[in-house]
């Protein structure tokens, strides 16, 4: 049988709304149906996972879409047994699509005697077969250095820009960007550019991992609406806290816009009692129903922007593309109003 010469798409458990969504938009952009490919990943009774794909993709360009996010073990290794099972059929190419890349906040050694675990996955990956990788707003972007095929690291700023003109278009002069941390300055600062607005920081101090001892605002935002901007929200303590201090410095409201919305533990109850206005994030990890139902969280699609990235992978075409509100706008069909 021939190859079918149009990207195919396959997923493991990790996200399934999401990878539904890509393959919707690439449908609408093709003309054609653009379907999952009839997959069972299965668990044995002693947690082993076991995957079998039920179409033939010889000589097919493979996107497998699996973020590696909360159970980041199992994930991984649907990821993992996925590829090897593509290969051992013959796929053409692989690419992994892992909208939020876990085990990327182990970088580097913090200490003696610690590892570099996203470097290990990496290597993983690569030795199961993966040829190239795409992703979005790596928590370091030195990590597409621990790879030896090529790295797409898409941004959630210019879909945050597209909202927040939408949301804000009356207010553009009151905004101010605030990085929470001084590690994030470089992602606020693309983030206020794009909105042309400026920007401040939170400095934090910590007697011990997870106790924050003290917080400065660097910089006036008196009487402005702050947007903090971070790639994870996690246990949400440090946001909430960082709302609370912005708001005794003199701003209006706090918002915030989050890549990718871990939300483990006491995360929505602290954000659902917490003085944000709302908390906005990406879907590259599927949110929980507690999440969905909370009042002052809203969720942004990006399938569309990993649909066309995925296309211009297909088409050999540019990804970076993708970063300008040009290219990207008309890509939301008119969901958010850019100006």
């Amino acid at each position: 049988m021939p190859a079918s010469h149009e990207p195919k798409l396959i997923t493991g458990n990790a996200n399934k709304p999401l990878a539904s969504a890509i393959a919707r938009r690439m449908s609408l952009h093709r003309g054609v149906n653009v379907g999952l490919v009839d997959t069972r990943v299965e668990r044995f009774n002693d947690g082993e996972l076991f995957v079998e794909v039920y179409e033939n993709v010889r000589g097919e360009d493979m996107f497998i879409i699996q973020p590696t996010s909360n159970p980041a073990n199992d994930n991984l290794m649907e990821l993992l047994i996925m590829c090897d099972a593509l290969r051992r059929s013959s796929a053409a190419r692989i690419t992994a699509v892992i909208p939020y890349f876990g085990y990327a906040r182990q970088d580097r050694r913090t200490k003696a005697r610690t590892p570099i675990t996203a470097k290990m996955v990496a290597n993983m990956l690569v030795g199961a077969g993966i040829e190239r990788v795409l992703t979005m707003d790596l928590h370091a972007a030195q990590i597409q250095g621990f790879f030896d095929i090529p790295v797409d690291n898409l941004y959630a700023s210019p879909v945050f820009a597209l909202d927040i003109k939408a949301q804000f278009k009356d207010r553009m002069s009151e905004l101010m960007v605030v990085s929470p941390d001084v590690g994030g300055v470089a992602r606020a600062r693309e983030l206020a550019k794009r909105i042309n607005s400026p920007l401040a920081i939170v400095d934090k101090r910590r007697e011990k991992p997870g106790e924050i001892a003290e917080m400065t605002v660097i910089g006036d935002v008196k009487g402005k609406v702050c947007l903090i901007v971070d790639d994870i929200c996690d246990t949400a303590g440090t946001l909430c806290k960082a709302a609370e201090i912005l708001l005794e410095n003199g701003a209006t409201e706090v918002h915030s816009y989050i890549s990718h919305g871990v939300m483990s533990g006491p995360a929505v109850e602290r954000v659902k009692n917490s003085v944000m206005k709302s908390l906005v994030l990406t879907d590259t990890i599927q949110p929980s129903q507690e999440i969905l139902d909370t009042p002052n969280i809203r969720i942004v699609p990006t399938a569309p922007v990993f649909a066309q990235a995925i296309l211009n992978i297909w088409n050999g075409t540019s990804v970076s593309s993708l970063f300008e509100a040009e290219s990207l706008g008309p890509i939301y069909d008119g969901m958010y109003a850019a100006e």
